[in-house]
């Protein structure tokens, strides 16, 4: 009487599939979850934006705009403008070297406190470009994020 059972080759190449397959569910896990806090951030950048414009309506230009005045802060209930536990991006608003109309509002992903970016480290942002005049946006990213 023979008796039936997987020889040895066989459970390895069972157990080789098996690990190839949760590498790969594990790797689209974290893409994922980069891509709702890259949400999450689109959202924040989007409540800044509305500050922003009420910010010119109320002083003809965004000339003097300060991230205080679009709400960010330090304290815990602002807008982070550095990285800390209870969000994953840190924010920034300015209009550089553009004329007035122009604003940017930057987030930048936190590097620190077991915040990394899922992938390879790089410097990860959002930026929106918005036209105070037109009502233009325009969305850059950069690094790795995929946002």
């Amino acid at each position: 009487m023979k008796k039936k059972a997987f020889t040895l080759l066989e459970l390895v190449v069972v157990i080789l599939i098996i690990g190839v397959l949760a590498t790969l569910g594990f790797t689209q896990y974290g893409r994922m979850v980069e891509k709702a806090r890259g949400a999450e951030a689109r959202m924040i950048i989007g409540d800044i934006r509305n500050l922003a414009i009420a910010y010119r309506l109320q002083y003809g230009s965004i000339t003097g705009l300060l991230d205080a005045d679009v709400g960010i802060g330090q304290a815990s209930d602002q807008i982070p403008w550095f990285c800390r536990s209870s969000h994953y991006f840190w924010y920034t608003v300015g209009n550089g070297n553009a004329v007035d109309p122009v604003v940017y509002i930057s987030a930048y992903r936190c590097s620190a406190d077991g915040k990394a970016p899922q992938g390879p480290s790089g410097t990860n942002y959002l930026r929106l470009q918005v036209n105070l005049t037109t009502g233009a946006d325009t969305w850059i990213q950069g690094g790795i994020g995929g946002y």
